[in-house]
């Protein structure tokens, strides 16, 4: 079957949730139908990242989307009552450009991640999928609860921009995806059970155990640039650390992810290392003793866990993210934990029991192989196709 893949980014490298899923998707969709990549970028996509996806695709297009459109653009949907995210990602030149790719493929089925490119697919004939991955307007409004008190109105806006938008593309598409069971059930769409869950999951060739040398007694990993990865990564330093440094002096934590934000590049310190981009964060997990990701805003699978449960690393997380781990038993695969002393307290019994440490990790890893695989998630995408 020839497939239209068509992305609000490029999939590759793999530094963004979304570009991660896509890239793996297009990876495993690609033994068995033909793939015709066509992705939205605000620079000339690098030779490196075009050949890291050639083995997949039949023919890759890019749309290109330039600083002027997207000012323009985000003013446009402003007015126009669109979702400000639809009208940056937009531009008329690549919606046109993606009208004669489409023309020429002459696909059999369109595949569309994220609400972002529905402006461009919604006019193109054929069987369409349109892959929600979180609920975005969930995700804005979570943001408007801890945003400064000046951000407050636009993230309300923007939340309530999206769940109508959210809303009315749904009868556009014939097939509908989302990640986990918990966003699902906060779409606000009436038939709910039409929508499919594709979950996300883990190379477990590149995420293993290898026995490394420990460097550091905690990480948190992420694209640092992103606003629920910042406020995770402030907390971590500014509430959790200060109370772990009275009985574990020497204590190291590594920040490690692309595009570090000012605020998180401000955290570098003594016992904090900020790396920015890494070529792989599998050997930063390698070398590190625990995982904490206390999520308290965003939507959706966190990626990152399931990467450092693969690596066999205790893993300390919040109930936001730990909820759509389907099948997750607190205390057994993983550590949830709300408050700031509950935080202090399981990292502790991990850091001083070692046989409680191996429980954790081990079960973590269990879990995590016998539920997630990126080719048992495609194929419940390739089957809905």
């Amino acid at each position: 079957m020839k497939l239209l893949v068509v992305l609000s980014r490029f999939p590759y490298p793999l530094e963004k949730g979304d570009k991660l899923r896509a890239y793996h998707q297009i990876r495993v969709l690609s033994r068995q139908h033909d793939i015709y990549l066509f992705a939205l970028s605000d620079t000339e996509v690098p030779a490196s990242s075009m050949e890291a996806m050639k083995p997949f695709c039949k023919e890759i297009r890019e749309g290109r989307i330039c600083w002027w459109t997207m000012l323009t653009n985000s003013l446009r949907a402003f007015f126009k009552g669109w979702p400000i995210q639809c009208g940056y990602f937009y531009s008329r030149e690549a919606k046109r450009a993606l009208r004669q790719f489409a023309d020429e493929v002459k696909a059999d089925a369109i595949y569309a991640q994220l609400v972002r490119t529905v402006p461009y697919v919604q006019e193109l004939e054929g069987e369409k999928t349109i892959d929600y991955q979180d609920v975005f307007s969930q995700g804005m409004l979570r943001r408007a609860e801890r945003a400064p008190f000046w951000q407050k109105p636009f993230f309300k806006m923007e939340s309530r921009r999206l769940q109508r938008y959210e809303a009315e593309v749904f009868p556009l598409f014939q097939h509908h995806t989302i990640i986990t069971e918990v966003d699902r059930d906060l779409m606000p769409v009436k038939d709910k059970d039409k929508i499919s869950i594709v979950g996300n999951g883990v190379d477990f060739e590149q995420y293993k155990y290898e026995g490394q040398e420990k460097i550091y007694d905690l990480i948190f990993a992420g694209n640092m640039s992103y606003a629920p990865n910042v406020d995770a990564a402030e907390f971590i330093v500014k509430q959790i650390l200060p109370n772990l440094l009275s009985q574990f002096p020497n204590l190291r934590l590594v920040l490690c992810g692309a595009n570090p934000a000012p605020r998180v590049r401000a955290l570098q310190g003594p016992h904090v290392t900020v790396t920015g981009w890494v070529d792989s964060i599998a050997e930063y997990y390698a070398q590190s003793k625990i995982f904490i990701a206390p999520m308290r805003l965003g939507t959706g699978l966190q990626n990152k866990l399931l990467e450092a449960m693969a690596t066999q690393l205790p893993c300390v997380t919040s109930p936001l993210a730990g909820k759509p781990l389907k099948g997750v038993e607190n205390q057994r695969d993983v550590l949830i934990c709300d408050k700031v002393e509950d935080y202090v307290k399981a990292i502790t019994q991990l850091l001083t029991d070692s046989a409680y440490y191996q429980q954790i990790a081990q079960q973590g890893y269990q879990y995590v192989k016998e539920r997630y695989s990126w080719e048992a998630m495609t194929g419940v995408l390739g089957d809905g196709l």
